[in-house]
């Protein structure tokens, strides 16, 4: 861990703020160079409602997590991600852990273990530094 960690996170947490989602607010910055090159945040595609669970509390199934979001922007922006590290609020899942994979993050930095951690075992088969941080 070095000295930047606990405040990239604490910028990844007050960025989760950001998030309409009511049982989980997730933030998430990618970092290069000690560059913030992208951010994102839980919540519904570009276009839909700011609404993440239906009527009965559950999150719909389209509702994009804090990694995907980050990952999709600096895609769009036409940066690269490649050998960047991702601050991230919660642990990913195992389709982020696919897209951290794919966009050639070489850490992951996260706060919260989120209860499955398939991902993170997949991101250590993947040879990607992950580290937990309180």
């Amino acid at each position: 861990m070095n000295k930047f960690d606990e405040k990239y996170m604490s910028m990844a947490s007050i960025w989760a703020q950001n998030s309409y989602c009511k049982r989980r607010q997730v933030g998430a910055l990618l970092v290069k160079d000690r560059m913030i090159i992208s951010d994102g945040y839980n919540g519904t595609p570009s276009g839909f409602e700011n609404i993440c669970e239906d009527e009965n509390g559950v999150t719909k199934p389209y509702v994009l997590h804090a990694e995907a979001n980050a990952i999709s922007k600096i895609a769009k922006s036409g940066n690269s991600s490649d050998g960047a590290t991702l601050y991230v609020t919660a642990s990913p899942c195992m389709e982020c852990a696919k897209l951290i994979i794919q966009a050639g993050i070489r850490r992951v930095v996260y706060r919260d273990e989120y209860r499955i951690t398939d991902g993170i075992e997949l991101l250590r088969r993947a040879g990607i530094e992950v580290e937990q941080v309180g």
